[in-house]
C-alpha cells in the first residue's frame, strides 16, 4: 500500500503537468490571437489608406499596377471603414445600415438623438441587455469611423452630412 505523501506527490506531478500544458496552450492561444490582431490592423490600414488616396493617388493599385478591387460584398461582422465626403452608408453592413437609417431619420425629423435601448426597440430587437450592448459595440464603432456622434453620453446622432443612405 503506498503511503499518502506518495499519493500526494504523485498527484501534485500530475497537476503541475497539466498546468504546464495548459501554460502551453494558452501561449499558443495567445499568439495566434495577436497574430490575428495584427493581420486586422494591417487590413484596416491599407484599406484606410487606399480610401482616402482613391482621388489620384496609387494606393489602390496591386504590385502588378492593377487597379485593386473594392470588396464586392460586405459581410456581416466587417471592418467599418471611415466615413468620408462622398462616402455613402450602402459600404456599410446591412445592419450598421439599418443604425444610419434610424439615425438619420431621427435627424431628418428634428427629433432628439437616440440612446442605445430607444435604437434597439427601434431596430425591433428584444430589449435585453445583450442586445442593447451588441447595439452600443456598434454605435461606438460608427462613432469612431466618423459615421455617427455622440452629443451626449449615451445618445447618439447621425454625423453631420451622412445621409445614413440606403
Amino acid at each position: 500500500m503506498a503511503s499518502v505523501l506518495g499519493r500526494l506527490e504523485e498527484r501534485e506531478r500530475a497537476a503541475r503537468k497539466r498546468v504546464e500544458e495548459l501554460q502551453a496552450e494558452l501561449e499558443a492561444a495567445q499568439s495566434e490571437w495577436d497574430e490575428w490582431l495584427i493581420a486586422r490592423r494591417r487590413v484596416s490600414e491599407v484599406w484606410d489608406r487606399g480610401e482616402t488616396a482613391g482621388q489620384g493617388g496609387d494606393a489602390r493599385k496591386t504590385p502588378d499596377g492593377n487597379e485593386a478591387a473594392a470588396p464586392s460584398a460586405v459581410r456581416p461582422g466587417s471592418v467599418v471603414p471611415p466615413w468620408r465626403e462622398g462616402l455613402s452608408a450602402e459600404v456599410l453592413a446591412p445592419e450598421y445600415r439599418q443604425v444610419m437609417g434610424l439615425l438619420a431619420e431621427r435627424r431628418a425629423t428634428g427629433g432628439e438623438p437616440l440612446n442605445c435601448r430607444e435604437i434597439t426597440a427601434l431596430l425591433g430587437l428584444e430589449v435585453v441587455p445583450a442586445k442593447i450592448e451588441g447595439v452600443r459595440c456598434k454605435l461606438k464603432r460608427l462613432v469612431v469611423r466618423g459615421w455617427a456622434h455622440e452629443p451626449t453620453p449615451g445618445r447618439f446622432a447621425c454625423g453631420d452630412g451622412r445621409d445614413g443612405g440606403s
